[in-house]
């Protein structure tokens, strides 16, 4: 059993798949960064100074009663939130990460198009059926006059 699961796993199809789940959770984590730390900050001041990781809505006050300036408050009075500002960094990165993926894939199949073929460079003669190089005028085996 254990040489089955080796074989299993060192086959070419799995390491390829586990290198790009590896650097799948890297790039994500990059575009989170990109997200929380530079593209929202400034959304969030053209919107006058909001913090998007503090956009919430209590469903339950917790132990200590509202209101809660922020979320971290929130969650340590043990209140029952809706998290949409986390969300609408979630989504951002998720437009992000589906558009590079996009663009990889659409260059990846790019470069997997079968080139086009190329111009024979014979043709066969139209009176006799001899093969004759495409630029032949005529054909050698029967002097024919090809145009």
């Amino acid at each position: 059993m254990g040489k089955e699961f080796r074989e299993f796993i060192m086959r070419g199809n799995v390491v390829d798949m586990a290198v790009g789940i590896i650097i799948g959770a890297a790039f994500v984590a990059i575009v989170k960064s990109l997200v929380d730390d530079v593209i929202m900050p400034p959304i969030g001041l053209l919107l006058g100074n909001i913090d998007f990781t503090n956009l919430f809505a209590v469903l339950k006050e917790g132990k200590v009663p509202g209101p809660y300036s922020t979320l971290a408050l929130a969650k340590t009075a043990g209140a029952v939130t809706i998290n949409y500002g986390f969300f609408v960094n979630t989504l951002i990165s998720f437009l992000i990460v589906a558009f590079c993926v996009f663009i990889l894939v659409k260059n990846v199949n790019r470069m997997k198009k079968e080139p086009a073929p190329a111009e024979p460079d014979t043709k066969e003669c139209p009176y006799c059926l001899s093969t004759i190089p495409t630029k032949a005028t005529k054909c050698a085996h029967c002097t024919a006059e090809i145009t």
